[in-house]
């Protein structure tokens, strides 16, 4: 049986992407992830791999479009006004069709905001971020265990569709201590013909860019991006569904919100409230069709986060408005208590039983 080990969330994802064939990492110091960063200057020259602390945030994102561009497995780390600097190179690397892997450990914002943690950055995340028309198939982690496991996934799938791929964690995630299992098995890397890895005069050149003068043919790159995006919604969908086979109620959370009312649902069902959760995986692509299902069984939604309500509109429009969909939430740095959404879900099942 594979041996635990104590790690905290920061340092097993910089592992686990090591252990999923990264080795390049740019990146800058920020609170609350800089232990990314600071793991990785540890193990990177220990592994013939390069770590590279660049000038600046932007300077960093733009290495990695560089390291991608040549098919490596390449990985960028920051917290929520670092991921800012980063979103003009994101969108590049999303409009040259590179696989990439950012995280974002959040802290409050917007602005300089504070150090705790935070789940405000779901906009930026899920809606681009960067200028033009692309996405990036976003990963919530909710424990240091999903936080060793989602580098690989992020990774295979993000070369497989050839898009960048960002874990959106918390800074309590990040921060926190938990007994984990490491994978152990090789990755399996897929050829990348696309690569710009010298040509020996055996291939006609690669040529990576995102910039096309032509509107015509930029509009065909763009139709033909979304159609790759309409797969990766159709078939990359994951999520948790918690005491939902029997229940009136549902309440909506991701990360450390989830593992807070998954407690408040506990003892909402000690009290005979029928109430469940779905936790989604992947922010995007979201899942909407679970939520839609699920709003013909139940009575009403309630969305725990830690911002002032952003994912709870992709609540609403994947249920298409059908029931009423409350709001639990704190931001600054603040987590919610299980009893603060305890008190939500009484009031939910009180105003529709």
């Amino acid at each position: 049986m594979p041996e635990k080990v104590l790690m905290k969330g920061n340092e097993a994802m910089a592992e686990a992407a090591i252990r999923a064939g990264c080795r390049h990492y740019f990146g800058y110091p920020i609170t609350p992830q800089t232990e990314v960063a600071a793991y990785m200057a540890k193990r990177m020259p220990q592994i013939g791999g390069v770590f590279l602390q660049a000038e600046s945030e932007i300077a960093a994102i733009n290495m990695v479009y560089g390291v991608a561009s040549t098919g490596k497995r390449v990985m960028t780390s920051s917290s929520s006004p670092g991921v800012s600097l980063k979103q003009e190179g994101i969108s590049y690397i999303a409009g040259a069709d590179l696989p990439a892997l950012i995280i974002n450990v959040q802290r409050g914002g917007p602005g300089l905001g504070g150090i705790q943690p935070s789940q405000s950055d779901y906009f930026q995340a899920t809606k681009g971020g960067g200028h033009g028309d692309y996405h990036l198939i976003v990963f919530a982690p909710s424990s240091v265990q999903e936080m060793a496991d989602l580098p690989r996934l992020a990774f295979d799938l993000a070369d497989k569709y050839r898009m960048p791929a960002m874990i959106l964690a918390d800074g309590t995630l990040g921060q926190m201590m938990e007994p984990v299992v490491l994978p152990e098995d090789e990755p399996v890397m897929i050829e990348k013909p696309w690569a710009v890895t010298g040509t020996q005069m055996k291939r006609p050149h690669n040529v990576i860019n995102s910039l096309y003068l032509q509107p015509d043919e930029l509009e065909n790159l763009n139709f033909g991006r979304y159609d790759r995006y309409k797969i990766v919604e159709r078939d990359e969908v994951r999520y948790e569904s918690y005491l939902m086979e029997d229940a009136e109620y549902c309440v909506v959370a991701t990360g450390i919100a989830a593992r807070v009312t998954k407690n408040a649902v506990n003892a909402a069902r000690a009290k005979g409230i029928k109430v469940g959760m779905i936790r989604p995986i992947t922010l995007w692509p979201f899942p909407k069709k679970i939520l839609r299902e699920t709003a013909s069984k139940v009575k009403a939604f309630l969305v725990v986060e830690l911002s002032m309500g952003q994912m709870v509109e992709d609540v609403k429009l994947a249920i298409e408005c059908s029931r009423p969909v409350d709001l639990c939430c704190h931001t600054g740095g603040i987590i919610v208590s299980p009893e603060q959404v305890m008190d939500y879900i009484e009031k939910m099942a009180g105003g529709n039983r």
